[in-house]
């Protein structure tokens, strides 16, 4: 695992998936389809659990221009800035069965906070970073 430190919030728009984890594709074609074919943007999921134990998992993509949530009439969030434990998976598309395994791995890690969302950034066709934030280190005076 390496980590990773994320500048900036970066903003996003999404659907949530009601049906979790078989509605997820789905979703992200749905998302996929409001842009042009040309369009550059990454794509993420973003998963929590809920109070009752539900996951709770939205499909987004990166807010490129003001405003976009409401024009596609989806709900706006953010990825919070500061650092996470990443692990990439190569050739995402082939490997999807794995991504939960990953990810039950990396939340072992006892750097994890458990109380922020888990990331799947899909940086392209490739490669996906799967990502978890990491509690905040104290710096000792």
């Amino acid at each position: 695992m390496e980590i990773y430190n994320l500048k900036n919030d970066i903003i996003v728009f999404g659907v949530r998936v009601k049906n979790f984890p078989g509605g997820v594709g789905e979703a992200f074609h749905d998302l996929i389809k409001l842009f042009p074919a040309d369009d550059r943007r990454s794509y993420f999921g973003i998963f929590s659990m809920a109070e009752e134990g539900n996951m709770v998992y939205y499909a987004a993509a990166e807010e490129t221009h003001p405003g976009e949530a409401e024009k596609y009439k989806c709900e706006r969030l953010a990825i919070e800035k500061g650092e996470y434990l990443t692990e990439p998976i190569r050739d995402w598309r082939k490997n999807i069965e794995c991504i939960k395994d990953v990810f039950m791995k990396m939340s072992a890690d006892k750097r994890v906070d458990h109380t922020k969302p888990g990331v799947e950034w899909y940086k392209n066709d490739d490669e996906m970073l799967c990502m978890l934030k990491a509690i905040p280190q104290k710096i000792d005076a």
